[in-house]
């Protein structure tokens, strides 16, 4: 992560106090362990596959995007902290321990957390998960409709790309969707990814099949040092999945400046400021993130 803030320009940010406070994160995922890297500052959390009370990650993947989003750093003496480490989160365990799921609890989590935005000031959904296209038509429209109503309920939504590239139409869903936010990575090929399971140019490409643009950003998301369970307090972890939070935490840093943005604003915002990569448009969409043209 101090690679990632470094790259983004993230101290333009802090040097002006913003670091995200006040804006509300939810993670949907296979749950948020209390690391102490999050203090106080998971809000709330809800497990629609174990329904447990206590707040758990039996997988740790969505530990790690948390901790990318809104980390402090304890732990590793700030080196490790998230994008936006003051911003709060409200865990949502839609995933099991081997990360597989449904759409209905993930569809019944978005519903629940329009019902409650304004009371845990929840201003962004992070989904860094996805379903194959391949997946059933009437699954697929339900999941988009949720992320689609939860857009236009003034709660931006960011989806990672998914880590079926480099063909095109590769996108997973509900990241095909036009409204909310798609990311993908940039940093997906070369010996970095070797050992880890992933393919060179795994990110998601788009166009959909109704010719969208998609991934709109793309991020940093290979070898991500975030948080994690255990002896050492982190992981290295890569994917689609790690670049999205990465957009997600730069969001929430936006909304500390500009608290009156809506979906909308936010968007049109990243697509004026992206930093153009000059790769091609179905891998890199508008762009990258830099939060000093961003703010």
């Amino acid at each position: 992560m101090d690679r990632v803030k470094r790259i983004l320009n993230v101290s333009y940010a802090y040097q002006r106090g913003y670091f995200g406070e006040g804006v509300g994160v939810a993670v949907m995922d296979t749950g948020i362990f209390p690391h102490p890297d999050f203090q106080y500052r998971i809000a709330g959390f809800r497990d629609y596959v174990g329904r447990r009370r206590e707040k758990y990650d039996d997988n740790g993947h969505g530990t790690h995007v948390a901790g990318i989003i809104g980390g402090s750093g304890y732990l590793s003496g700030g080196r490790y902290a998230g994008i936006a480490p003051a911003c709060h989160f409200y865990g949502c365990k839609v995933l099991d321990q081997k990360g597989n799921g449904n759409t209905h609890n993930v569809v019944d989590a978005i519903h629940w957390l329009m019902e409650h935005q304004e009371e845990f000031s929840l201003r962004i959904i992070n989904i860094s998960v996805g379903m194959v296209l391949g997946a059933r038509s009437e699954e697929r429209s339900q999941l988009l409709r949720a992320v689609e109503e939860a857009w236009d309920n003034d709660i931006v939504v960011v989806a990672a790309a998914g880590n079926n590239g480099p063909r095109q139409g590769s996108v997973t869903i509900p990241g095909i969707s036009r409204k909310i936010i798609t990311v993908g990575c940039y940093d997906d090929n070369g010996d970095s990814i070797r050992g880890q399971g992933l393919k060179p140019e795994y990110s998601g490409r788009g166009p959909t099949d109704c010719c969208i643009t998609k991934p709109e950003l793309v991020a940093l998301g290979t070898n991500i040092v975030s948080c994690a369970e255990g002896k050492t307090g982190y992981a290295k972890k890569s994917g689609t999945s790690m670049a999205a939070p990465v957009v997600s935490g730069a969001i929430a840093l936006l909304l500390c400046k500009y608290p009156y943005f809506r979906p909308r604003d936010v968007k049109l915002r990243l697509y004026e400021r992206a930093v153009d990569l000059k790769l091609p448009s179905q891998k890199q969409g508008w762009g990258a993130v830099d939060i000093a043209r961003l703010l």
